[in-house]
């Protein structure tokens, strides 16, 4: 099955639909200068560390890459491509690279463990398997590295569209404020509210309100993935 299939947006094993970034999910959506830093580390750790991955693959094979050990490599690849946004970031913002150093350290874990690498490399050896018992020449072997790219990166558009989205309901309920990243404070305020009688209801800024508004949503789109079922 195509990894688009499986972490699409709609899909049985993507965030909405199986929680797999909560954790990232709860974290980040605070803010919103907080997910749109976590977003855009999402599309550079998943694209980057995909497209090297798959290149090297379709290059080295198994002559260099054992197939036991290709998880370990995507790892440290996830990890040094982390670094490296972490890095550039910091350059362009201190503080905020520093208010975001956890989230920004999660990220390459959370790809490590998306199922990319795995489903590329057992893509990859069932081909290569599928050659050696036919005894051909061993010309179409190599992955496609456009396509396992649009995969990553579109599993990455999913985790960073339902953080943004998140945190633009949770942001002012929690603080009354919509804010960027950026200044020496980290954040810019972009929108701030009037607070009312029940605005901001303030229990939304902890992670215990975070998950009471998280699985009010998933409600919903449990209920209306139902309802789209029964008319079908």
């Amino acid at each position: 099955m195509s990894l688009s299939r499986q972490y699409s947006f709609w899909g049985s094993l993507s965030p909405l639909g199986g929680l797999t970034g909560a954790g990232l999910l709860i974290m980040a959506s605070a803010r919103l200068s907080w997910a749109i830093t976590v977003a855009g580390g999402l599309f550079w750790v998943y694209g980057f560390t995909a497209f090297t991955f798959s290149a090297l693959l379709s290059v080295a094979g198994n002559k260099i890459f054992p197939e036991k050990g290709r998880i370990i490599i995507y790892t440290c690849l996830a990890a040094f491509f982390g670094s490296i946004y972490l890095f550039l970031f910091w350059l362009l913002c201190p503080f905020a690279a520093f208010e975001n150093f956890m989230l920004l350290s999660i990220i390459p874990l959370f790809c490590a463990g998306s199922g990319v690498a795995l489903g590329l490399t057992s893509q990859n050896s069932e081909k290569e398997s599928l050659h050696e018992q036919s005894g051909r020449r061993r010309v179409d072997v190599t992955p496609d590295v456009f396509e396992y790219v649009s995969e990553a990166v579109s599993q990455a558009a999913s985790v960073a569209c339902l953080i943004m989205v998140f945190s633009i309901v949770r942001e002012p309920l929690s603080y009354c404020s919509l804010s960027f990243p950026g200044t020496s404070a980290g954040m810019i305020t972009i929108m701030y509210f009037k607070e009312g009688a029940f605005f901001p209801i303030g229990i939304f800024a902890s992670s215990a309100g975070a998950l009471l508004l998280l699985g009010y949503i998933v409600c919903l789109y449990q209920y209306a993935r139902g309802n789209k079922g029964d008319y079908q």
